[in-house]
């Protein structure tokens, strides 16, 4: 068994996501690697020896030493107005990880695969989508809520994952693109019922955003009969 440990790490890119929001990419000298899905903690420390330790999921996969993080900024929040607005190319910081075992998926399953985020919680399922592409495998399907189209994290990514034959569905809350026209609103039981597999496919389901997202989906997915033990959450926040 693995033990994580701190890591002294070193910013490489830091490329903007959307008005709030930043994907940055991090070299972790000695990284062990990590399955799509995992996360890791950031530790800031001040010039007064402050410190501040937050979760992030990663967007990255497998064995390269630089990782990958898609960081949705907290207002007031200890870390992620640094990483959003202050993080720089060559700053300093730790990193431990990988963390996380339950929320991941591998290669090598036959079970069809449905991927449900909310906002930011897109990070660690487009690591998923980004191992279905490079390894091949079961059907996936990705259902992505946003505030709008300008909210939406990994946007152009996630537009092109139908070329590696991911079908993608997108819910809008507040506006939708020009010339929408579907629903806005929030995902009720029967948007989620056209959109994913139906559990007489026995897909494995992977939810993950605001707690009172992850909390409602779940819940609506096993009223339309999706066993409780096939629905893996996870969750961040406040609704």
């Amino acid at each position: 068994m693995i033990v994580a440990d701190w890591r002294p790490a070193r910013v490489l890119e830091v490329v903007p996501a959307n008005t709030h929001a930043k994907i940055l990419r991090i070299s972790v000298p000695g990284w062990p690697g990590n399955a799509a899905g995992q996360h890791v903690d950031i530790r800031l420390t001040a010039e007064d020896g402050y410190q501040a330790v937050r979760s992030y999921s990663l967007a990255s996969y497998g064995p390269d030493p630089v990782i990958e993080l898609g960081v949705d900024e907290v207002p007031d929040g200890e870390v992620s107005p640094y990483l959003v607005e202050d993080a720089q190319p060559g700053d300093e910081l730790e990193v431990k990880g990988p963390l996380g075992g339950y929320f991941v998926w591998r290669p090598g399953g036959e079970a069809r695969v449905q991927l449900i985020a909310g906002g930011s919680g897109v990070v660690p399922l487009i690591a998923m989508a980004r191992a279905r592409a490079d390894a091949g495998g079961p059907p996936f399907r990705l259902l992505y809520s946003v505030r709008t189209p300008d909210d939406a994290l990994y946007r152009d990514e996630v537009m092109r994952l139908a070329e590696h034959g991911i079908d993608v569905t997108w819910v809008y809350t507040r506006g939708g693109p020009p010339g929408w026209t579907g629903p806005i609103g929030r995902i009720g039981p029967n948007a989620l019922a056209a959109a994913t597999w139906p559990a007489s496919d026995a897909p494995d389901v992977y939810v993950c955003g605001p707690t009172g997202f992850v909390e409602a989906v779940a819940n609506e997915l096993v009223q339309l009969g999706h066993p409780a033990q096939k629905v893996r959450t996870e969750r961040f926040g406040g609704a």
